[in-house]
C-alpha cells in the first residue's frame, strides 16, 4: 500500500486585502541580500559595533583566554563498535573542525580516517557536516556538507578504500540512508522554501533518481532513516502537530512503502521495529504519548494494537530505544529527563541520577544485539558524561567525562529548583547555578536564559564557558516557560497559539521571582535568548524594559508578521501550527499584540547586544536588521544598541570551534561589562 498524496494547499487571501497595507516599512529594503548597499550597511554597523565594545577589547580577549584554557584542544570521543569497527571523532590543538575515524577490530588497529572536515573547510568560511553513513558492507561512507551556513547540503559518496568521491553530488539533501545491499540509498530533498518534500532512490553506478514519496501539502516534511535493527527503512511525514510513517524492506528498496497509519490532524506518532512487530508511540489517547506494539501486517489496525506504555499526565514519552534483550523509554517528569529501562522477563526499573536538577540523554548506540546501553549525561555543575549501563544488573561505568582543564571543582558550585508563580498562578520551574560561597542576599548580578517555543526543553547542561560568568559571582538562571517541552506536550501547548503571551509574561515572573526571593540583585538582570528565544528576547523588553540591565538576542525572531505573511520563506507555511495563520484576522491580531518589530515605542531600553548571520535560513538576517534601525529611531537613552552580523555563517554562527568560542566570549564580556562585573571575585 502507498501512502495517498494530500491536495494541494489552498491558495490564501493577500493579506492587504484584509488587514491593510503594511508596505510602508522605511527599513524593508534591508530584505534586499544582493544589494550592495545592504551589506554596506551591515558592515556599517559590525563596526560601530567593534568601536562601541573597544573599551572591553582586552577583557574580550582575555576571556576568549581563560574560555580555552579550560578545553582540551586535542581529544577524543568515546568509541562505538559496530559491526566490525570502532568509531570515534578526535580533535587537534589548532584545527577548527573534527576528524572522524574508525579502527577495524579492536582500539589497537591502525586508524583509518573517513572524513576530515579540517580538509574539507580548507577555503571555506564555513563548513558543517549533516549526514554521515556508513554502508552495510563498510566500503562507502554517505555524507553531505553545507559550506554556506544556509543549511543546504549536498550528498555524496566516498570510497572508503581509496579515500577518493564518486561522481554523485545531489543538492539539497536533508536526510539519506543505504538499504541493505550497500549500493542503493534513500534520500529527502527540500523544495526551494527549504522544505522536505520528496524522497529519492537512487542505484550507485545508474543515472535514474525514481521518486519514491512526495508531500504536497506544504505544512509537512518528509524524512528518511533506518531503524535499528536494520531490517526496515522508515519514511516519515509530519507537520508541527500530525504525523505519520510508512517503511519499507531495506533488502528491498524498490517495494512500495507500507502507510502504518493514515494521518489524523493533531495526531502523532513514529515507529521502529522488534521481533515481527512494530512498536508505536503514538498520542491518540493523550498529548504526551503512549506506546503501542502490533503485528507489521496488522499495525493499521488499532484493534490488533497491544498496550505496552499507557499516556501519563504527569510524564512526556519522547522517544523509545529498542534492541533485541531490552528496549528503554526516554521520558520527561517534573522538567527532568529519565531513562526508564525494561528488560525483557526481568521487569522496568528507572536509572538513578543524584542531583537536584540534570539532563540525561541516549548516547549512540548502534547494535540492535547490544547487551548494554550508552547514555550521557550532565548537569550545571557536572561536565558531559558518557556511561554504559548494564540492564540486568543494573549497573553503570563511566566511560569518559569532559575534562575541564585548570583545576575545576565542581563542589565549589551549587544547582537548585526553584518556582516562579506565573499570572494565571501556574508554577513555573527554574534550574539555578552558582558558585556556593555567593551570598543569596539580593546582590549577585543575574543572567537568565530562556527559549520556550517548539515543544523543545530547555537543556540543563554543563558548560566550561559559563564559568566565566559563574567566578564573577553570577547566579545563573533557566526560566523553563510555558511554549517548551520541559513539563511534556500540555506545556508546549499552554505556550503556543493564541497562548503564546504565556510565554513572555512567564520569563518576567521568573525574573521578578529570583530577585523577589533575594537570589539576585533587581538592577542586575541580563537576559539572552537565541532563534525563537531572541522572539522572546523581543517580547520581554518591549513588556517590561525597565526589568533588565542587559539582553543578547541572537538570531531573534522579531518581525513575526512580516515574516508569517511571507508563504515564499523557508518554514513559513508549517510555522502557521505553532504561531497562527496571519490571513486569518483572530490570527493576526493576536500575533499583532506581540510581534516585537511592530511593538517597538519610544522610551528607554536596556543595553542590547543583537546577533544574526547573513546566511541565515531560519531566521533571515533583515529581522534583526531592521528591528535595530527602527529601535535606534525610539529610543530615548544613551546604552548601548548593537548589531553584529556574521557574514559567513548561518543559523548557528560560526562553524569552526575557535570561531564559535569567540562569539561566546564577545557575548559574555558585553553581559560582564553591563552588569558591572568583569572583575573575578
Amino acid at each position: 500500500m502507498t501512502t495517498p498524496i494530500p491536495p494541494l494547499a489552498p491558495q490564501r487571501p493577500h493579506i492587504f486585502e484584509l488587514h491593510g497595507d503594511r508596505r510602508s516599512d522605511p527599513w524593508a529594503w534591508l530584505k534586499e541580500k544582493e544589494d550592495p548597499a545592504v551589506r554596506a550597511y551591515l558592515e556599517a554597523e559590525n563596526s560601530y559595533a567593534e568601536s562601541v565594545l573597544g573599551p572591553i577589547a582586552g577583557f574580550r580577549g582575555a576571556l576568549y583566554d581563560e574560555m580555552l584554557g579550560r578545553i582540551k584542544q586535542t581529544d577524543l570521543s568515546v568509541p562505538y563498535r559496530d559491526g566490525a569497527y570502532w568509531y570515534y571523532s578526535r580533535t587537534e590543538e589548532g584545527k577548527q573542525y573534527s576528524i572522524h575515524c574508525r579502527k577495524r577490530g579492536s582500539l589497537e588497529g591502525e586508524e583509518e580516517v573517513l572524513l576530515d572536515v579540517n580538509l574539507l573547510a580548507q577555503g571555506e568560511s564555513y563548513m558543517a557536516i549533516g549526514v554521515m553513513r556508513v554502508s552495510d558492507d563498510d566500503q562507502l561512507l554517505l555524507y553531505s556538507t553545507d559550506h554556506t551556513g544556509f543549511r543546504e547540503y549536498t550528498l555524496r559518496v566516498r570510497d572508503l578504500r581509496t579515500g577518493a568521491d564518486l561522481e554523485l553530488a545531489v543538492p539539497k539533501v536533508t536526510s539519506a540512508t543505504w538499504a541493505a545491499d550497500s549500493r542503493t540509498i534513500l534520500y529527502a530533498v527540500e523544495d526551494e522554501a527549504k522544505r522536505p518534500w520528496r524522497i529519492h532512490r537512487h542505484t550507485l553506478g545508474g543515472t535514474d533518481h525514481p521518486l519514491v514519496l512526495e508531500e504536497r501539502d506544504e505544512r509537512f516534511r518528509v524524512g528518511v532513516g533506518r531503524g535499528r535493527s536494520r531490517r526496515l527503512i522508515y519514511l516519515g511525514i509530519g507537520s508541527h502537530t500530525t504525523s505519520e510513517s510508512l517503511w519499507l524492506p531495506a533488502d528491498r528498496p524498490e517495494a512500495a512503502p507500507v502507510l502504518v497509519r493514515p494521518r489524523e490532524q493533531d495526531i502523532e506518532y513514529d515507529v521502529d521495529d522488534r521481533g515481527d512487530d512494530l512498536w508505536i508511540r503514538i498520542n491518540d489517547t493523550g498529548r504526551n504519548f503512549r506506546l503501542v506494539t502490533a503485528p507489521r501486517a496488522r499495525a493499521a489496525d488499532p484493534a490488533a494494537w497491544r498496550e505496552v506504555l499507557p499516556h501519563r499526565a504527569d510524564t512526556m514519552l519522547e522517544g523509545v530505544d529498542l534492541f533485541q534483550g531490552f528496549w528503554v523509554a526516554v521520558e520527561r517528569r517534573d522538567g527532568l529527563a529519565r531513562l526508564r529501562v525494561t528488560v525483557d522477563g526481568a521487569g522496568a526499573h528507572e536509572i538513578e541520577f543524584p542531583e537536584a536538577v540534570w539532563d540525561a540523554w541516549p548516547g549512540t548506540n548502534p547494535e540492535w544485539e547490544a547487551t548494554k546501553y550508552r547514555f550521557g549525561y550532565t548537569s550545571l555543575v557536572t561536565p558531559s558524561s558518557v556511561f554504559d549501563y548494564e540492564p540486568r544488573a543494573r549497573t553503570r561505568e563511566l566511560l569518559k567525562q569532559q575534562e575541564v582543564l585548570g583545576g575545576y571543582d565542581p563542589a565549589r558550585f551549587v544547582s537548585e529548583r526553584t518556582y516562579a508563580t506565573a499570572l494565571d498562578g501556574t508554577r513555573i520551574p527554574m534550574s539555578l547555578v552558582k558558585r556556593r560561597d555567593v551570598p543569596r542576599d539580593g546582590t549577585a548580578p543575574c543572567f537568565l536564559e530562556g527559549y520556550g517555543s517548539y515543544g523543545i526543553p530547555f537543556p540543563i547542561a554543563f558548560s566550561s564557558a559559563r564559568l566565566s560568568l559563574l567566578e564573577r559571582g553570577v547566579v545563573v538562571a533557566i526560566a523553563h516557560i510555558r511554549g517548551g517541552g520541559d513539563l511534556g506536550k500540555p506545556w508546549h501547548d499552554a505556550g503556543r497559539m493564541r497562548q503564546k503571551m504565556n510565554t513572555f509574561t512567564d520569563f518576567i515572573a521568573c525574573a521578578e521571582h529570583v530577585a523577589a526571593d533575594r537570589w539576585v540583585d533587581p538592577a542586575r538582570i541580563a537576559a539572552s535568548g537565541g532563534s525563537a528565544g531572541g522572539l522572546l528576547m523581543g517580547a520581554v523588553v518591549n513588556l517590561r524594559p525597565e526589568l533588565w540591565k542587559a539582553v543578547v538576542l541572537a538570531v531573534p525572531f522579531l518581525d513575526v508578521l512580516t515574516t508569517m505573511l511571507d508563504t515564499g520563506l523557508p518554514l513559513t507555511v508549517a510555522e502557521f501550527e505553532e504561531w497562527g495563520d496571519p490571513s486569518h484576522a483572530d490570527d493576526y491580531a493576536y500575533m499583532r499584540t506581540y510581534s516585537p518589530y511592530d511593538n517597538v515605542r519610544p522610551g528607554a531600553f536596556p543595553a542590547m547586544l543583537v546577533v544574526t548571520s547573513l546566511n541565515d535560513s531560519q531566521v533571515m538576517y533583515w529581522e534583526p536588521a531592521k528591528y535595530v534601525a527602527k529601535l535606534r529611531t525610539l529610543k530615548t537613552d544613551d546604552r548601548p544598541l548593537l548589531l553584529v552580523t556574521n557574514m559567513g555563517a548561518g543559523h548557528g554562527g560560526a562553524s569552526g570551534r575557535y570561531d564559535r568560542l569567540r562569539e561566546v566570549a564577545r557575548d559574555y564580556g558585553f553581559v560582564l561589562w553591563q552588569l558591572g562585573a568583569m572583575e573575578r571575585i
